[in-house]
C-alpha cells in the first residue's frame, strides 16, 4: 500500500511539473516579482493543488463510506490540513497582489508619477528649423501599408508564401525617414515549408519619395514574431532572459548596413510592485542569427531609433500634466491640468525619431497651449509654448477646403515655415491614396493652403502669409542661389517643356517650367555660365520661380 501511495505521489509530482512546464512554454511569464504573469502562474499552481487536495478528500471519504470504516483517517486529516494551508496561502497571495497594485497606483503616488518625465521648455524657432523637405515623412502608417502590400503583390516569387507584417516601424535610415517591416509566413503550412531558410526579405519605404523596395537578404530572418517553437522571438528572448519583463511592443529596425534587428525594450517599474513603468534595459536581437546583446538604456547605440513606444511616452506626459497638484485635483478642481491631444506623429530631428503631440487643457476646448517632442531613444522631452488650434480643428479646416471631393486629412506634422508654426498633412481619398497636401497655420487655423504637390502647397501657403502681412514678399518668394551651370537639359513633362539645370557642387536639380513666360530667358544660358535663380525647395528637384539680376 505504501509503495502504491509513493508511486501515485511521484506520478502526481511529475504530472504537475509537466503541466507547469507546458504552461511556462506557452505563456512565457517572466520570473520576476514585478510581473503579473508570475503572480498569475503562482496563483494558478496553488489553486490547482487546492483542487487536487479537495478531490483527494472526496475520494477518500467515498471509499470510507463504502467499507463502513475509515482506514485512511490520518490521510483525511492530513489532506484537510493541506487544503486549509493552501487556502490561506491563496488568500494571502491574492491580498498581496491587490494591495501591491493599489500601493503602486497614482492614487497613492501622484507626486512620484508626476516626476517620471523631465520636461524642458524650449523655443520653437530654436529647435524646429526652417523646413527641409528631404526629411518630411509624407506618409502615415496606413498609406505605407498600402504601398507595402502593393509591392508585395508584385513579388511573384514570394507572394504565395509570405505576406507583409504590420510593424512598419518609422526610423531614420541614412539620413532619411523610412518605414521598415519584415515579411511573415502566410500560414502555418507556409511556415512548415519555408522555415528552414527563414524569411527572405523585408520592405523598406522611403517616407519622403514614397519609393518602396523589397530588400532581399542573403541570409533569411530566422527569429521573428511569426515563428513557432524555439525560434519564436518572444520564446527566444524568454529562454535567454527569464527574469526580464519585456515591453508589449518590440520594434523591427535595420542598421546603417541594412542588417535586420529586433529592438526589445525591458520594462522598469519605478513605483511599488507594478507602477511607474519606464524602460530600464534594451535587448538587441539579430533577426538572422538570433544573437542577443543586452544594453542599459543609456548605452543603446545611436543608430537605434525606437526604445520608448509613442504610447508609453504620451502616458508619461499625461501623468506629468494631470498630476501637478495631486490625484484629487486631476479629477475635481483640475487646476493647471494639461493633457496630450488625441493623436501623435513622428518628426525626424537631430538624427533621432521624436514623437510629436499637442498639449491642451482638460476643459475640452478646441485649442492647444503648446506641444511636446519626445525622443524615442532617450526619453528626452521638450515643451514649446505655441498657442493655436488643436490638430482636429486644423484637420477639419483642411477637409473643408476639399469637402466636395470628400478627402480625409491625416494627423498633421508640425513644421516651421517662415518661422510660423504650421500644420502639414496629406489629404487622402476613400481608397487611402494621397491626393493633395494641406498646410494650416497653427495660430490662425482658417488660413489654409492646398496643393497637388508639396511644393505647390508651400508656395500657396507662403503667398497666403505674405497676403496677410506675416512674411515679406522676399521670404514668400523662396530661396535664392548663385552658381555656375554644370549642365542644362530640356525635357517634356505633361505637354510642357522644362529645363533641368544642375549647378556645380550642388546635388539638387533646378526645374524651370517654360510655361511661365518669365523664365524663357533660360534658353540664353549654357553650361559654364553663372546664374542666380530663385526657387522653392523640393525633394532633390527644386522649382525655379524667377531669375535674379
Amino acid at each position: 500500500m505504501k509503495k502504491k501511495k509513493i508511486l501515485r505521489n511521484i506520478v502526481f509530482v511529475l504530472a504537475a511539473v509537466l503541466a507547469l512546464g507546458v504552461y511556462y512554454y506557452v505563456t512565457l511569464p517572466a520570473i520576476n516579482i514585478h510581473s503579473s504573469g508570475t503572480w498569475g502562474a503562482i496563483l494558478l499552481v496553488v489553486a490547482v493543488f487546492m483542487l487536487l487536495s479537495a478531490l483527494k478528500q472526496i475520494r477518500q471519504g467515498r471509499q470510507s463510506n463504502v467499507e463502513g470504516m475509515n482506514p485512511f483517517r490520518f490521510d483525511l486529516k492530513e489532506s484537510n490540513l493541506v487544503f486549509k494551508l493552501l487556502g490561506i496561502l491563496l488568500t494571502l497571495l491574492i491580498a498581496a497582489y491587490v494591495i501591491g497594485s493599489l500601493l503602486s497606483s497614482p492614487f497613492f503616488n501622484a507626486a512620484k508619477y508626476q516626476r517620471l518625465l523631465t520636461i524642458e521648455e524650449r523655443e520653437f524657432t530654436d529647435d524646429i528649423k526652417q523646413v527641409d523637405y528631404k526629411t518630411i515623412p509624407l506618409l502615415d502608417k496606413d498609406s505605407a501599408s498600402l504601398l507595402g502590400n502593393r509591392k508585395m503583390g508584385s513579388m511573384v516569387d514570394m507572394v504565395s508564401q509570405f505576406e507583409v507584417s504590420g510593424d512598419y516601424s518609422q526610423i531614420n535610415y541614412r539620413g532619411k525617414p523610412v518605414r521598415v517591416t519584415p515579411l511573415t509566413y502566410a500560414s502555418p503550412i507556409k511556415w512548415l515549408t519555408n522555415q528552414k531558410n527563414g524569411i527572405p526579405a523585408y520592405i523598406l519605404i522611403d517616407m519622403t519619395t514614397q519609393n518602396t523596395e523589397c530588400v532581399k537578404l542573403s541570409e533569411g530572418i530566422r527569429y521573428s514574431k511569426g515563428e513557432y517553437f524555439n525560434r519564436n522571438l518572444y520564446r527566444h528572448l524568454r529562454f535567454h532572459f527569464p527574469t526580464y519583463i519585456f515591453d508589449d511592443q518590440v520594434f523591427f529596425e535595420i542598421d546603417e548596413e541594412g542588417t535586420p534587428y529586433w529592438v526589445c525594450p525591458v520594462k522598469k517599474f519605478n513605483i511599488g510592485l507594478f507602477g511607474g513603468q519606464t524602460i530600464g534595459r534594451v535587448v538587441l536581437c539579430n533577426a538572422q542569427s538570433g544573437e542577443c546583446v543586452d544594453y542599459a538604456v543609456e548605452d543603446v547605440p545611436n543608430w537605434i531609433d525606437k526604445v520608448y513606444s509613442a504610447e508609453l511616452l504620451i502616458n508619461l506626459y499625461d501623468y506629468s500634466g494631470l498630476l501637478k497638484h495631486g490625484y484629487w485635483n486631476s479629477l475635481l478642481g483640475q487646476k493647471d491640468c494639461l493633457q496630450s491631444t488625441n493623436g501623435y506623429n513622428y518628426i525626424a530631428l537631430e538624427d533621432d525619431v521624436w514623437v510629436y503631440t499637442g498639449i491642451t487643457s482638460v476643459s475640452g476646448d478646441q485649442s492647444n497651449v503648446g506641444f511636446v517632442l519626445m525622443n524615442q531613444r532617450t526619453m528626452e522631452t521638450r515643451s514649446y509654448k505655441v498657442e493655436g488650434a488643436i490638430e482636429d480643428s486644423a484637420m477639419s479646416s483642411a477637409e473643408g477646403q476639399v469637402q466636395n471631393l470628400g478627402y480625409r486629412a491625416t494627423f498633421p506634422l508640425l513644421l516651421n515655415i517662415a518661422d510660423e508654426p504650421t500644420y502639414f498633412m496629406a489629404l487622402k481619398d476613400g481608397a487611402g491614396l494621397v491626393k493633395k497636401y494641406a498646410m494650416v497655420n497653427v495660430q490662425k487655423y482658417q488660413w489654409v493652403a492646398i496643393g497637388d504637390t508639396v511644393q505647390e502647397c508651400e508656395k500657396s501657403y507662403t503667398q497666403l502669409l505674405s497676403t496677410n502681412g506675416i512674411v515679406s514678399d522676399a521670404v514668400s518668394a523662396g530661396k535664392s542661389i548663385t552658381g555656375k551651370i554644370e549642365s542644362i537639359s530640356p525635357i517634356v513633362l505633361e505637354g510642357n517643356t522644362h529645363y533641368y539645370v544642375c549647378l556645380e557642387n550642388q546635388e539638387d536639380i533646378f526645374d524651370i517650367n517654360m510655361a511661365d513666360t518669365r523664365l524663357i530667358q533660360i534658353v540664353k544660358y549654357k553650361a559654364g555660365d553663372t546664374i542666380t535663380i530663385q526657387y522653392t525647395e523640393g525633394y532633390g528637384l527644386n522649382e525655379v520661380i524667377d531669375f535674379l539680376p
